[in-house]
């Protein structure tokens, strides 16, 4: 009779991985693959800009020029006071004329800047909405885009305007090949300049600089074959 040949050993269970490891990895190889590049890994194009930063902008530029505009629109009626204030001598209606003059001004000049303010920053919420929306839904920024967005805005401000429907054709028709032919050239040049500022920073950073981030990289390459070493135990 020969003997029973031996079992061969049994191999030791393997641990699956841990949940929350494979969970907080991921996050852990952004934030280091980040912290390398020195810029978030979720930045946007070239040339983009933000829809927040663009609305804020477009709001204040608003409110300086609708400002501007109604104090400037008041010199002819500061001369008409001046007259006023000339023809009479009694100091009380004098200073009364004067008050009077500043008030309106004040309410003048103040409804002017929140008028401009709120047109200009509904156009320019509008305008970087839709070419954020064209920029996600392309997955490329170019000047296509900015000029996109330059002509459906044209054509969506033309189209509200008060008038009949024919007259509210030819508003959109006319926005939108001027928004379009406006656009065109002031976004080949925003993203030239863009462009441009990225490859003088990029050329501007000194030994030191690219020494740190390449030390950076090799750090980040050490953690992410630990963490992926601690995954397949």
């Amino acid at each position: 009779m020969t003997a029973d040949p031996t079992p061969p050993p049994a191999e030791p269970p393997q641990n699956p991985p841990n949940s929350t490891t494979v969970l907080i990895c991921p996050l852990l190889i952004e934030e280091a693959e980040a912290d390398a590049v020195g810029t978030p890994s979720r930045g946007g194009p070239v040339g983009m800009v933000s829809w927040g930063t663009g609305t804020l902008v477009g709001v204040f530029t608003g409110l300086l020029y609708g400002g501007a505009k109604e104090a400037n629109a008041n010199v002819s009626k500061d001369a008409e006071v001046m007259l006023k204030m000339g023809s009479t001598t009694d100091k009380r209606e004098q200073y009364r004329l004067m008050r009077d003059a500043m008030e309106k001004r004040f309410i003048r000049v103040a409804k002017g800047s929140l008028v401009g303010g709120a047109r200009l920053g509904m156009f320019t919420a509008t305008f970087f909405g839709i070419q954020n929306l064209l920029i996600e839904n392309r997955g490329v920024h170019d000047v296509f885009n900015i000029a996109g967005a330059g002509s459906a805005t044209a054509a969506a401000f033309g189209l509200i305007l008060p008038g009949s429907p024919m007259w509210r054709a030819r508003n959109v028709l006319v926005g939108s090949a001027l928004g379009a032919g406006i656009c065109f050239p002031l976004g080949w040049v925003q993203l030239k300049l863009a462009e441009k500022a990225n490859l003088e920073i990029e050329t501007s950073k000194s030994p030191s600089d690219l020494a740190r981030e390449q030390g950076n990289q090799s750090r980040v390459g050490a953690a992410i074959d630990r963490l992926e070493g601690s995954l397949r135990k």
